[in-house]
Order: C-alpha cells, then structure tokens, then sequence
C-alpha cells in the first residue's frame, strides 16, 4: 500500500539538482530595513531538509516503531530554504496547465508569479499556453511573459488563462524544448496525466545531467491523488454541488412522485458526491464507483426507489460519473487523448431506467435530471480554496528555488509537504467502502446496500 506508514524511508526522499549554497532572498525581507545575518536565520519561516512530517501521526504506530527500533516514514516538509541552488537573476522558469479545467487554477498561477518575482526577484517567468502542447514547436502557440501586472486580476475568472490540453506529448521534444528555451524551473499544474508528464521529464532531465526543476502543483477535482490529503478545487467543487443537490431537493418535491438525479464529478473516485452528499443531507441514495450496486431486482436499485416513493412522495440520487460502468460492459470502450477511459453517460442511463420502469408500473413519475459537471469545473475558487491555492504557489515555488525537483507540493497532517512524484501517481486515491467517509454518508442518508437480494 503506498500509503503504508511503514514504507522504506528512501522511497519518500526528494531529489535535488545538486548543493544549496546560495543565501536566500528572503533572508533581507525577514526583517524589515535589516541586511541578512546571522540574527535573520532564526526567522521562524523557514525550514530545512530536516524537518520532516510524519506519514501517521498516531500513538499506536509511533509506539510500534519504537518497539522495533525503527524510524517511522515521513515527508520532507515544505516551505523556504535558508539556502537555494538557483542564482535569481539567472532563472528562466515556466509555467504550464494541463487536463481538465478546475476551480483554482488561475489561483495557483498568480501565486507562482507574485512568489517568484517579490520575494525571489525572478523576472524571467514564461506561460506556457496549451499545456505540454506548448513546448512541441509544431503547434506553434506562442509563449506568455508573465507578470505581477499581467496576472493581477485572474484570480477572479474561472479557468486558466494559459489554456489546457491533454495528450501524450514526446518526452524527448519536451526536453528538448526547455533546452532551447534555457528554462531550469518547470512548474507542472495538473492530475495524474500531468504529474506523470512531469516524472517522466524529470527522469529524462536527469538522464540528459541537465540542472532544471521540475515540481508539480496536483490539480485534480476528484481529489484522488494518493499521498495529498486534499487538493484545489475539490472544496469549491463540494459547495457548488451541494447547491445543486438542494436544487435537485426542491424539484423533487414540488411535485406528485418527484425525483431529483444529479450526476457529479467523480471518474474514479467518489470523493465530491459522497461529500457533498453528507453536506447537504438530503440525498436519499449515493452512487459511487467503489460501492457495487444493481438496477434491478429486490432490494436493487429500483426496487428501494419505488418504495422511498410510496412511502415519502419524493427522492434525491446523487451519482459519480465513474459509478455503475459495469452496466456498460458490451459496449466499446474508448480513451481521452491522455489514455484516461471515457465512462459512458451513467447519468442518463439512470434516468433512462428509472422512467421505463416507472412507465412499465403505469406511475406517474416526475424526474429532473442536472448534470453541472462543466459549471463546476469552470467556476472561479472560492475563497478557501484561494488561500489553499495561494499556499500551493508558494511553496512549489520555495522548493523549485531550493532545487527540488521530480516532486509535487501537497498537505498532510495539516502541513505541506514534498511528495515524490513517482508515489504520488502510483495508484488513485479512491474512498474507503469501510472508511469514516462512506459510513458516515450512509448514516446520514439512511441507504441501506443496493444489490440485489440472493
């Protein structure tokens, strides 16, 4: 299990372009009017290689380790160096966005830049339009320079304004690309694709015995990136589905039979329909790609819908895109340009179910089917997660500067941490079918299991 508190100590080590041995920047700006000295280096923002946050911060596994005289796994934690490998005046860094659009993005942009240019002086930071489509001379997109004035505003807006795209570019032209362009710091924002882009250049970095950085920002609304307790987007992604999930409420009841089905983001995991669910409260069932459930049968879903409806004259399902795909079996499977598999539409095909089997009953059924998958993605932060984004800037930033590279900035035991790449994209963080989440929905909700009785 990648999430083993007992993983080998090395598999969780950050690499590094080579020794720091430049004094920071911020080491002027701790004090204000003060040159840097001696007194400056106790200021309490700054952090070391040495400091370091505990995989599981339990007593029970703690005590474990000490019984067997071992030392428990940890993350590197994250934040400004003393020390830095890169000369400020020297660095060209870019900055690209890839995949799927999500709340937060312009967020994470403008924090890069602010952070790079005022407390590093940078002022060579390059947008990358479209992705690792940009670096490929063929497409032909032009870079952005971009700047504190140029990126002032974007916080406001949703999307970003560098663009997006998915697809699975040459690794050797992108290398090739950050060559010519002199670019030493690589900022990757994206899900597993992106991450998986970004490992892959580094090991080619590496291999080339070139000195550039590349460090990833995890942009995945389903929040189901392994080793990152949390990540942007998903909390503005919960308040705007539990809008909706009210929404869905009010049709439902407003009139005779009434059902309000509401498809959610969620491919593989169903982080954002299970928690929203349990926000709002007025789910009746909750459809999520690690819970198996049936359409038909005694005491499937359709059975147990039938019944909500005969008793309380109206019914709210919240189901996960990637929920039900077994239904879906004899149908050709196909992939995005990133090789992610498209799930067919599990939305209408419920809506579709549920109306014939109401109709075959000769009940009137009124349904209203919302999917506001592409509002959500397209919405600006909300304000915790432009703080959340304004901290991931920052400290991907900090730890590019201090020459860390082949890793991604997330949060653990409410700190920020540095995650290697390659554990972070091992595997997908899905919800536990026995976890504190899903019991928690399922006490909220009352749904009892919905496959069908032997």
């Amino acid at each position: 299990m990648i999430n083993d508190p007992h993983t080998e100590e090395s598999l969780l080590e950050i690499e590094t372009l080579g020794a720091t041995k430049i004094n920071s920047p911020l080491l002027g700006k701790s004090q204000p009017h003060t040159e840097a000295t001696e007194e400056t280096l106790s200021w309490e923002a700054f952090t070391d290689d040495s400091q370091r946050i505990l995989m599981d911060a339990t007593l029970a596994s703690i005590n474990k380790f000490q019984e067997e005289g071992k030392v428990p796994a940890s993350f590197e934690q994250a934040g400004a160096r003393r020390k830095i490998y890169f000369d400020t005046s020297k660095v060209r860094a870019g900055i690209l966005t890839a995949g799927g659009l999500c709340p937060g993005l312009n967020d994470v942009i403008r924090s890069l830049v602010m952070t790079l240019h005022y407390r590093y002086g940078v002022e060579n930071i390059l947008g990358i339009k479209y992705g690792y489509q940009g670096l490929i001379p063929s497409f032909g997109h032009p870079l952005m320079h971009l700047t504190p004035q140029s990126v002032a505003e974007i916080h406001q807006f949703g999307g970003t304004v560098l663009g997006s795209s998915r697809g699975n570019q040459s690794v050797e032209e992108l290398v090739d690309s950050l060559e010519r362009l002199n670019m030493n710091i690589l900022f990757c924002i994206g899900g597993d694709g992106t991450l998986k882009g970004a490992h892959f250049m580094a090991a080619e970095i590496k291999k080339r015995g070139l000195k550039i950085s590349v460090v990833g920002i995890p942009k995945t609304i389903d929040n189901d990136i392994s080793l990152v307790s949390r990540s942007f987007g998903f909390e503005t992604a919960v308040a705007i589905a539990t809008e909706v999930i009210r929404s869905a409420h009010t049709e439902a009841l407003g009139a005779p039979w009434g059902v309000g089905l509401v498809k959610l983001m969620g491919r593989d995991s169903g982080f954002i329909a299970a928690t929203a669910a349990l926000a709002r409260g007025d789910a009746n069932f909750v459809l999520i790609p690690e819970i198996d459930f049936d359409v038909d049968g005694p005491g499937a879903l359709l059975d147990r819908l039938y019944k909500r409806l005969s008793t309380r004259g109206h019914a709210v399902i919240v189901v996960a895109e990637g929920a039900g795909q077994k239904f879906f079996s004899a149908q050709a499977q196909e992939k995005d340009a990133s090789g992610n598999i498209l799930h067919k539409d599990i939305g209408q095909y419920l809506a579709d179910r549920i109306k014939a089997f109401f109709k075959a009953k000769n009940q009137e059924l009124n349904l209203k089917y919302l999917d506001p998958s592409y509002i959500i993605r397209s919405a600006p932060a909300n304000s915790t997660d432009q703080v959340f984004c304004s901290f991931l800037g920052q400290k991907a930033a900090h730890a590019a500067m201090a020459g860390k590279t082949d890793c991604l900035i997330g949060q653990w035991n409410d700190h920020f941490v540095h995650v290697p790449i390659a554990m972070a994209i091992a595997q997908r963080k899905k919800v536990d079918p026995m976890g504190e989440l899903w019991n928690s929905v399922l006490e909220r909700t009352g749904q009892p299991p919905l496959t069908a009785e032997k």
